[in-house]
C-alpha cells in the first residue's frame, strides 16, 4: 500500500471478536447517502454518522438481530440486511434511525439447522436502481446439510416496495451470491453454489414481474458456478467459479472470455524438503468480483488452493488477489496487486473501490487497506489502516469520463475496519480496531 494510515475522519465502532489468520466472513457493512455515512455492525446496531464522523442517530441491535451486512439507501431511508437468525431486512428512517418496517427471509429460507454463522439465514445483496424508486431487489439464502450429509440452499430473491411488500418472490435449491440491476430494466442474478435441481450459475429476470429472461451457466464440473455478476450495456459480465475465467455475454452468445485463476503448475518438480523447494502442485485462484461499465470490467481474483481434497499450499496462483482490467473488447488492460482477500467490492460509474483483508497464508499488515481503480485507467489510489478492511461504499462524487478523459476516481470512499489477531504474532495483540473511516 503505498498511501500511509490517514483519513480524513474516524469513528469508533465498539468491541468485536478480532479476525484470525483465517476470515471470519462478512459482519459489518457501510453505505455513503448524501453527505451521510451509514455503518451496519456485528451485533445488529445500524448508526448514522455527517461527513465529520459525527454521530448522527443510533438504532442498537438486540438479542434477535444478526450482523448487518448489507446496507443501501432506499425510500428515503436506508435497507439492512442481516445474517442472523431471522435474516432479516427492514427500512431504517434516515433522519431518525427508527425503523420503519421489517420483514423476516427466515419466514420463506427457513430457520438455522445450527446457530452457527454459515448456517445462519443471510441477505447476501442489496441492489436499487433509485433510491428514490419503487423497488429494491434483496437476495437471501440458507445453508444447511441434507440427510445424506449434502449441502442443501434455500433461497429467495425479493422485490420490495418502499412499504415493504413484496412485488414478487424467485426461489431456488442454490446459493445466490450477488445481484446486479440496471436502470430498472435488467436483474442479474449470480448463484454460486447450485447442488440440487437449480442448474444456472446466472439468470436475468425481468425486473417488473421477475420472470426468467436468460439463463447461462458456465463450462465446468462440480456445484459452484458463478462468483459475481455486473450489467454493462448490450452485455452480461460474470466471474466464474467453475472454470475461473471472467466471461462478456451478448445476445445468446459469448462476447469474450478471459483466463483469471485458471489452474496453473507450480514448485519444484517434486522435491519438497529434500530441494528446499514446495513441491510440485496444480493451483488456481476464484475470480470473486467484478464492475463492467462500456469501458470495459475489473475483476478481483481470490485466494490460491491447490487441486485434490488437501486446501493447503505452500504456492501462490500469479493472479491470487489481484485487480485485473478487461477493456470493452476483452483484452488485459491492468494487471494490479491487491494485497489480501476482498470480501466485497465498491463500484460506481467507473470507480471501483476494494477493501483488502488479510491474506491468510501470508501474514503482511502492511496489505491492509483500500484501493481504488478506473475501470480503463487501472489503479488511482491506495490507503493503509493497522486493521483489515472489510466492506466499501463510494460516494456520489464518482463521474463517468467525459470526452473520453479519466473519470474522476477521487472521491471520497468510507470503509469499515475490524481488527485482526494473526495466530503466529498473537503476543503483540490485536492489530487495529472496530473503526469507521472516510477517506477523501
Amino acid at each position: 500500500m503505498p498511501s500511509p494510515p490517514t483519513s480524513s475522519a474516524v469513528a469508533d465502532l465498539g468491541e468485536v471478536q478480532p479476525n484470525g489468520s483465517r476470515q471470519l466472513g462478512r459482519r459489518s457493512g457501510v453505505c455513503l447517502d448524501g453527505d451521510a455515512v451509514v455503518a451496519g455492525l456485528a451485533d445488529g446496531t445500524v448508526a448514522a454518522f455527517d461527513a465529520s464522523l459525527d454521530e448522527r442517530w443510533r438504532n442498537e441491535g438486540d438479542s434477535d438481530r444478526g450482523s448487518v451486512v448489507a446496507l443501501a439507501p432506499f425510500a428515503g431511508g436506508v435497507l439492512a440486511g442481516e445474517r442472523g437468525a431471522a435474516g432479516e431486512i427492514r427500512l431504517h428512517d434516515r433522519d431518525t434511525g427508527a425503523v420503519r418496517w421489517r420483514y423476516r427471509t427466515a419466514d420463506d429460507v427457513g430457520v438455522p439447522q445450527k446457530h452457527t454463522r454459515f448456517y445462519l439465514p443471510f441477505v447476501v445483496d442489496i441492489a436499487v436502481p433509485d433510491a428514490d424508486g419503487e423497488s429494491a431487489f434483496v437476495a437471501a439464502r440458507r445453508y444447511e446439510r441434507g440427510p445424506d450429509g449434502g449441502r442443501c440452499f434455500r433461497s429467495v430473491v425479493y422485490a420490495v416496495g418502499p412499504d415493504g411488500s413484496v412485488a414478487w418472490r424467485h426461489e431456488a435449491d442454490a446459493s445466490p451470491i450477488s445481484l446486479a440491476v440496471d436502470g430498472g430494466d435488467r436483474l442479474a442474478v449470480a448463484y454460486n453454489r447450485c447442488p440440487g435441481d437449480w442448474d444456472a450459475g446466472l439468470v436475468v429476470l425481468d425486473p417488473e414481474t421477475g420472470r426468467g429472461r436468460r439463463r447461462w451457466d458456465p463450462p465446468g464440473d462440480g456445484d459452484r458456478r458463478v462468483g459475481d455478476v455486473a450489467l454493462a450495456p448490450g452485455g452480461v459480465v460474470a466471474a466464474s467459479h467453475a472454470d475461473y475465467r471472467g466471461y462478456c455475454l451478448d445476445g445468446d452468445g459469448v462476447r469474450w472470455a478471459v483466463d483469471l485463476g485458471r489452474p496453473v503448475e507450480h514448485g519444484g518438480g517434486g522435491g519438497g524438503d529434500a530441494t528446499g523447494e514446495p513441491a510440485q502442485e496444480t493451483v488456481y485462484a476464484y475470480p470473486n468480483h467484478v464492475h463492467a461499465t462500456a469501458e470495459g470490467a475489473v475483476f478481483v481474483v481470490g485466494n490460491t488452493y491447490p487441486e485434490g481434497d488437501d486446501r493447503e499450499t505452500e504456492l501462490r496462483h500469479p493472479n491470487e488477489h489481484t485487480a485485473v482490467g478487461v477493456t470493452a473488447s476483452g483484452d488485459t488492460a491492468f494487471v494490479d496487486a491487491v494485497g489480501g482477500f476482498a470480501h466485497e467490492i465498491a463500484a460506481r460509474d467507473d470507480c471501483v473501490a476494494v477493501p483488502v483483508a488479510q491474506h491468510f497464508r501470508d501474514r503482511d499488515p502492511d496489505r491492509h487497506g483500500v484501493r481504488r481503480y478506473d475501470v480503463a485507467g487501472g489503479p488511482t489510489v491506495a490507503r493503509s489502516v493497522p486493521g483489515v478492511v472489510t466492506a466499501a461504499a463510494l460516494g456520489d462524487e464518482c463521474s463517468a469520463r467525459e470526452g473520453g478523459g479519466r473519470s474522476d476516481c477521487g472521491s471520497r470512499v468510507a470503509v469499515v475496519e475490524e481488527p485482526v489477531t494473526y495466530h503466529d504474532n498473537s503476543d503483540d495483540g490485536p492489530l487495529g480496531a472496530y473503526r469507521l473511516r472516510l477517506f477523501d
